[in-house]
Formats: structure tokens, sequence, C-alpha cells
């Protein structure tokens, strides 16, 4: 078994896979490091699983698959129970309890935090620990360039330094597509490598549309990777205003994403800088959100004492390679966990928090999967000359112009034939392509899917 990404998925798959034999191939830079917001389960006194279930199906306009939330969702309160065992430190409140935060679209505090917005390096950190001591899990520093396939399945991958690794089960957990636009949250090396190595084996693709953009990301000049300022900061009573300081949500800062970041869009389009105003916070602001504070700091910002500069940039991708149940693709042996996958449980728009959730339940089920299947026989794998390498140059100004918060029928015909006459020798443009006539297909405004000339457009 081969696992390609060593973020929470892939990861969480491997631990499960266990004490099966797997290679764990790291190409470095997870996204999940950098996850900041935490892990929504529902743990909490007043809450409930079928409120959970509610709240996502609510944010996902319609388009989750109902079965798939209420199995991912349903396993949060063991999940965290799991974590904890692993060596997991969530946050706590003077009882001894998690100490449960509030983001947009939840009706319960439900949020739990590690290190205060740390949540993903402190899930990094013991799942890490746990894989090392792990005799049957290979770690290799690696980066795969192709997954080989014959008529039974996947029957390998070619790695960039053209070692091919022969294999009858491979696991995608390689993040998703934030770095195929000029400001992202997260690491610019996220293009969509799995997306692409599936779409190249032939793997079906779904939901490619869907592309959260978060409303509150730090805006720094000159930088593709934006520190992002986590919808928690909003939860503890932040409020968005303008240059003039004119509070422009109405009370709804915590609506869902999509809905707040067309509105910061809108107001950037009224020709207004955007801000978070977090100074009724004071010093606690440092002590709560305290990689924010150092992100701000870096950029010369007090958020103690002066409003956050803020913009709206490409967060996380709802649609990926289609997986079923047991998190297996359409291609026999090929499996896809974490945001790579498109599971059903964030439909047009991915509820706050559920991302966490959804990589470690699914890696888990991804990884005891692949244990259970059945071996192939031997297989001959054929040398394979590797494909060309990305290029996002091109791609980047054409998805941030055409394919970001709102977009038009006109921008997206003209993004589709400008990805398809550079698709031929890039695999980023390819992808590019596959997610503007997407786009394209889907004529009415849903979730993060907003047209510009749809009357069917929400508007905050």
């Amino acid at each position: 078994m081969i696992i390609i990404g060593a973020g929470v998925a892939g990861l969480s798959a491997a631990l499960a896979a266990a004490p099966h034999p797997v290679m764990l191939l790291d190409a470095g830079e997870p996204a999940s490091q950098l996850s900041q917001g935490g892990l929504a389960a529902a743990v909490g006194h007043d809450d409930s699983v079928s409120a959970h279930v509610a709240d996502t199906l609510a944010a996902g306009a319609g388009l989750c698959a109902p079965e798939a939330v209420a199995r991912i969702v349903g396993q949060g309160p063991a999940l965290v129970a799991r974590l904890q065992a692993l060596g997991v430190r969530f946050d706590c409140g003077d009882d001894g309890a998690p100490a449960l935060g509030l983001e947009a679209a939840h009706a319960h505090r439900r949020i739990l935090h590690a290190q205060g917005d740390a949540t993903g390096a402190e899930l990094m950190r013991a799942l890490s620990r746990q894989v090392d001591a792990t005799p049957s899990i290979t770690r290799r520093a690696a980066r795969a360039v192709r997954l080989l396939t014959d008529e039974a399945g996947i029957s390998g991958v070619l790695l960039a330094d053209g070692t091919l690794l022969p294999a009858d089960r491979v696991l995608l957990a390689t993040g998703g597509i934030g770095g195929l636009f000029a400001r992202t949250t997260n690491p610019e090396t996220a293009i969509g490598a799995g997306l692409m190595l599936a779409q190249q084996a032939g793997a079906a693709l779904a939901d490619l549309e869907f592309i959260q953009f978060h409303p509150t990301a730090l805006d720094v000049a000159g930088v593709v990777t934006l520190p992002l300022v986590s919808e928690a900061v909003r939860g503890e009573g932040a409020r968005l205003v303008d240059e003039r300081g004119v509070y422009f949500m109405n009370g709804a800062d915590l609506s869902p994403r999509d809905v707040v970041a067309r509105a910061v869009f809108a107001r950037q389009q009224d020709g207004f800088a955007t801000y978070l105003d977090a100074t009724h916070l004071g010093a606690r602001f440092g002590a709560r959100f305290p990689a924010i504070a150092r992100s701000c700091g870096a950029a010369g910002i007090d958020p103690a004492r002066q409003p956050i500069p803020i913009t709206p940039a490409a967060h996380y991708h709802m649609g990926g390679v289609w997986v079923d149940a047991h998190n297996e693709s359409s291609l026999p042996g090929l499996f896809a966990a974490g945001e790579v996958a498109r599971t059903g449980l964030h439909g047009a728009n991915r509820l706050a928090s559920n991302s966490l959730l959804e990589a470690a339940i699914c890696g888990e089920a991804a990884g005891r999967a692949m244990a259970c299947t059945r071996l192939s026989p031997a297989r001959a794998v054929r040398v394979f000359e590797a494909p060309p390498v990305p290029d996002v140059t091109p791609v980047r100004p054409l998805m941030s112009a055409h394919l970001g918060v709102l977009r038009s029928a006109g921008g997206l015909e003209e993004a589709v034939q400008k990805f398809a006459r550079l698709a031929g020798g890039n695999p980023a443009a390819g992808l590019a392509q596959a997610i503007a006539q997407a786009a394209l297909a889907r004529k009415d405004s849903v979730g993060a899917h907003a047209l510009v000339d749809n009357a069917m457009m929400d508007k905050a």
C-alpha cells in the first residue's frame, strides 16, 4: 500500500492500516499544519449529532450527500476520544472539559481547538509521533508524478526521481488547489497535484466548481500564501468594517463563508479596504489567538489596538476525486481522503471546521479499506516517462480573474478557451480547464459558485 501525502488524512490512514505494511510518501508542506479554526464535533452538553448534521446540510446548500454527512459527522465524538488517546491536547476550560468555540453557521459551540489557533499543528504532532513509532509504516520523502494503471486498475506509482513503486492500492491524501490562485491560505505548493494524478489516470472527478474563499485572510502584499485570520476571531465578537470604520455585515458576521466572502468582496469592489476589528478583545487577543497575533505582528499590525486588514483568499476545495463510502475512487485500487476527495460531506459550501473532522475520519476509513482489500496477483509494471512539470505561472491570473468569489458566464468561457490552449503540455492548465468547464456547466448560483449574471445569487 502506498499513501501519497502526510497531512492529517494520510497519517490517519497509515495508522488505521497497521499492522499491514504502508509506504507513506511525504512531499512536505501539508496544509493540515496551517489549520487554525479547529475540529467540529458534537461533544457539548447542549449539542447533538443531529444538530451538527443539520448545520452541515444547511451550509452545503442542498448539495451534500446526506448519507455521507450522517456517517462522517456521526463519528465526531468518538474521533475526539481517539485523538485524545493518541495524545492530542485540546484546549480545556477550568472544569477540564474541552473549551468549545463558535464559528460561522454553527448553531452551537462545538469547535475544539488546540493552543488557541494551532489545532492542525497539534494533530500533526500527535499523529506524526504515533506514525514514527509504528514499525509497519515507512515514511519516505518523495513526490509522486504519475499513477500507473493496467486493465485491473492501479499498478504502481512513478516518483519524481524516476523510481517505480509497484502497488495495487494507492491513497491520494495530497490536499487542495489553493496554489492555483494568486492569493490563498494554502501553501503555494498546494496546486492540486493529487487531482492531476487522478485526472491523468482516468479516475472520476466531481464538484470541481465549488471552491471556498475564506473571507478573512490577512491582506499582506507580494505573497501567494496569506496568513489566515480564523473564523474563530469573529466567533469571539470581531466585526467586519471598511476603511472608514463602517460596519457592513448587519449582524451576519457568522453567516456561511460564501456569504461573508461575497460581502467583503463587494465592499472592495466599491473601492473600500476591508478590516476585521477585534480591538474589543484588547490584550486577550494574543492569548486566545497567538499564531494570528504573530502573523499580524510580522506585518506591523497590533490587533489589540487596530483593525486587521483582510481580504478573501482561496481556501478549500469542496470538489475532488469522487469516492464511495469506503473512500475508493472509480479506478479500482485508487483511494482518496482529505481535501483531494469529494466525499459528499461539504456540498456547495463547507461548514467551518468540518475539514479536519473529514480528513481524520475518512483517512481512517480509507486505511482500513485498503488493509482489507484483497491483494491482486503480481503484475508487470511498465516504465513510463514522467509527465510535464505543472506550471502555475499562466494559470494563477486566469483562475483569480475568472474563478474567484464572483464569476460570470463570459469570464468562464474565456477561461475554458485559454486553459485549453495551455493544457497540452501543462497538467496544471489541464486541471484548471476541467474546473472552469465544471463551473461553466453549472448555470445557477449555489453555495460557493456565485454568478454575477444570475439573479438567484444571494447577497449579504
